[in-house]
């Protein structure tokens, strides 16, 4: 024998209304013991439902984002940054370049908060609704190499090209073959104003042609990420934020002893 809820259950599952089926019990019995109206019902029942697709999809996009660690804003040091203040991270948080296709550059060396501000705003564009991708240059280059005849780095390449942001961590950290370069160049012309950039590196822009090169490449690539762009430069001066909270296994006096 059917339970009362059953049947209703069953309609919101063919109406795609999982999360409320789960619930509608709950739900039948609060209303009846508080007295909602019928308002008041289907305003709880629709703001629940919004409410675990919402959440269900930002867990998807944290998944297909690839971060390498969560780095939210909770836990970031403005006042240990030397590359930007509090009005320039404010109308980042905003999220108005991701719009606009611009291009971030976070310039400086190791361990100055480079990928955690570049994740930190990527995470923060996730709970905005933005599609994002999060990949180190070495490894958009296998995939860009490796995507036509391996199911992952097609997978992988699909969701990239699909994203609102692409975050690339440690741009022109060695050197290219000229094929690599090739393929850089092809991505960021196929992407070229369907989405933003936030590329980190220790290099500036001006001494990437030595790593790709072919200076003719590297000025059309620059064309395209510097038309719409801003640059964050962290001070060769500043301390690793990295070495400063860095964990130890053992404290001084144990290892003095």
């Amino acid at each position: 024998m059917s339970q009362p809820y059953d049947i209703l259950q069953d309609k919101c599952r063919a109406l795609r209304l999982a999360e409320t089926a789960k619930e509608l019990p709950n739900f039948l019995r609060e209303a009846e013991a508080k007295g909602w109206t019928y308002y008041e019902f289907i305003h709880e029942i629709l703001r629940h439902e919004l409410s675990c697709r919402e959440r269900k999809n930002t867990e998807k996009l944290m998944k297909w984002a690839e971060f390498p660690e969560v780095l939210t804003f909770e836990n970031f040091r403005l006042e240990e940054q030397t590359a930007i203040g509090e009005k320039q991270l404010n109308i980042l948080k905003q999220l108005s370049w991701v719009d606009g296709c611009f291009t971030l550059i976070m310039m400086g060396p190791t361990g100055v908060g480079k990928t955690f501000l570049s994740t930190a705003l990527g995470i923060h564009a996730i709970e905005h609704g933005y599609q994002v991708s999060f990949i180190s240059m070495d490894r958009l280059i296998y995939v860009l190499k490796s995507k036509e005849y391996i199911g992952k780095s097609r997978t992988r390449y699909k969701r990239i090209t699909k994203s609102d942001l692409i975050i690339i961590d440690d741009v022109m950290y060695m050197a290219y073959e000229p094929q690599d370069a090739h393929l850089f160049f092809q991505f960021i012309y196929e992407m070229y104003d369907k989405a933003a950039f936030i590329l980190t590196s220790n290099k500036g822009p001006g001494e990437w042609g030595k790593f790709l090169g072919d200076p003719t490449l590297t000025t059309a690539i620059l064309d395209r990420l510097l038309h719409r762009s801003e640059i964050l430069t962290f001070s060769e001066k500043q301390n690793s934020i990295r070495m400063k909270y860095r964990k130890t296994l053992f404290d001084d006096q144990k290892a003095e002893s």
